[in-house]
């Protein structure tokens, strides 16, 4: 694979374009042990052997992180104001990282981030229905029905009622009377989880996603916590 020195050492997480290429023509790059001061020089990843700062750069295409999303977080790329899911992600240089669809931000779970835009359209294509399945708390008494409500689709407030879902209850919470639930959906609307309860009369009070499609949460991360997928993971979630 060949590319470009500058856009390596960025993707690297060496500085933005314009930062590293001062650093190439400082002499502080290396190729194959001689000073490289040509930032659009071809790369070849195969074959040689790049040194920035005493450090050699490794380069993958592909990154992809599996997240354990915290309450609180937002799920964007960068916000003035809020911290982002990104901010959480300390192990990477990458400048081209993006969560793959979106959490609200008390919403609690799996969520994946990669700059491999293919698989992201993949997974968030409306007509690939996707699963998505989430665990939930909630409060007010479900109507006897509402399983098969979620099943049949539920309008709420769309131009269609949702896809067909499916609604697992789990049991009581002794302590708050709140109902345990799991759901399974392959859309993504807006607050869709919770205005599908809404329109059940109920109030989803904790939310945490669980699965994407055949890549499941892994129990060990705490919130906020996250890991690389192994090679496994990634073409469970490709297949």
């Amino acid at each position: 694979m060949n590319i470009r020195l500058d856009r390596l050492l960025a993707d690297s997480g060496c500085g933005t374009r314009s930062e590293v290429k001062l650093l190439v023509r400082s002499g502080s790059v290396f190729v194959n042990d001689v000073p490289e001061k040509n930032p659009g020089r071809k790369i070849n990843m195969d074959t040689d052997i790049v040194v920035c700062k005493g450090e050699r750069i490794y380069y993958n295409e592909f990154e992809y992180y599996m997240l354990n999303k915290p309450a609180g977080v937002i799920t964007a790329t960068k916000d003035g104001r809020e911290k982002t899911v990104l901010d959480l992600i300390k192990t990477s240089g990458r400048r081209d990282l993006s969560p793959v669809g979106r959490l609200d931000k008390d919403t609690e779970g799996l969520l994946l981030i990669t700059n491999d835009g293919k698989l992201a359209h993949e997974l968030l294509a409306p007509g690939k229905h996707v699963s998505k399945v989430y665990e939930a708390f909630i409060s007010g008494e479900l109507p006897d029905e509402a399983e098969i409500s979620f099943r049949e689709g539920i309008d709420i407030g769309d131009d269609k009622p949702t896809l067909p879902a499916k609604l697992e209850i789990l049991g009581q919470d002794a302590s708050s009377g709140q109902t345990h639930v799991r759901v399974t959906i392959t859309e993504g609307r807006y607050h869709q989880i919770k205005r599908m309860f809404g329109a059940l009369e109920c109030k989803v009070e904790y939310l945490k996603r669980i699965s994407m499609g055949n890549l499941e949460l892994d129990d060990s991360l705490a919130p906020g916590e996250y890991k690389v997928l192994t090679g496994e993971e990634i073409q469970l979630l490709k297949s």
